[in-house]
């Protein structure tokens, strides 16, 4: 594993965010995760109050194992946050998402299209003209639109692994220190609640259909499931 040199803090960017008929500004930044303060760790977890419920010792230590924090706001209130590292896993670039969380709300898709784009830029940056694999662990299916629009997202409903895939299986979950990992359905457990991608999609009724690894995972025990896809170069080169 090789970790790409840290960036320098980007400044803020702004984009718009629908809510209902009130278009309102969504504030996107990235920086060292070296950085962050406790004002801001105590943001984060008061955003996961009601759902996966991580506090400010826990999301200390995780920032202490990745790279980069992207965080997304409105005004001064907190809409969510991203941790992840850009580094080469036996060459190839990639791009591993370690936790992230998005307010369970109307917007909670535009949030984590505006962070995600973010982290494409960065990648883009990082890995000019080449593919990047990108990696994030879930505890429900829902949590795939963090991988939207990206190729060969596995793992996938009424899709098998191949031999490659099941491999890229086995290296992801020794990145992230599975202590056991089943290659045919992606499950992995891991020493204790993994903090994972915390994210529902807006509007989501439910998934009738969706991988069976989900189906299985048991969070309490320490279960997620690792999740991947492609990002091809054409279409990082689209986030300049």
């Amino acid at each position: 594993m090789a970790l790409v040199q840290p960036f320098d803090e980007r400044p803020v960017e702004t984009g718009d965010v629908e809510e209902g008929a009130v278009s309102v500004i969504l504030e996107v930044t990235t920086k060292d995760c070296a950085s962050l303060g406790d004002a801001e760790l105590t943001d984060m977890a008061d955003l996961t109050a009601g759902s996966v419920e991580w506090e400010v010792g826990q999301l200390g230590k995780e920032a202490d194992e990745w790279v980069l924090v992207t965080t997304a706001a409105r005004g001064s209130k907190l809409k969510g946050f991203v941790f992840s590292t850009l580094e080469r896993i036996g060459g190839t670039p990639a791009m591993v998402v370690g936790l992230a969380a998005t307010s369970r709300d109307r917007s909670s898709s535009t949030t984590m299209r505006a962070l995600m784009k973010e982290q494409y830029h960065r990648a883009l940056m990082a890995f000019p003209d080449e593919d990047v694999l990108v990696s994030v662990r879930l505890i429900e299916p829902g949590g795939l639109e963090v991988l939207d629009r990206l190729r060969d997202v596995r793992p996938a409903p009424d899709v098998r692994a191949n031999g490659e895939e099941r491999a890229w299986g086995r290296r992801l979950s020794k990145r992230y220190g599975a202590t056991q990992f089943d290659d045919r359905s992606m499950l992995a457990r891991g020493d204790g609640p993994a903090l994972v991608a915390d994210h529902e999609p807006a509007g989501r009724n439910g998934s009738a259909v969706t991988a069976p690894a989900f189906e299985q995972c048991h969070p309490d025990d320490g279960e997620y499931v690792i999740a991947w896809g492609w990002a091809m170069a054409e279409f990082l080169e689209t986030f300049q």
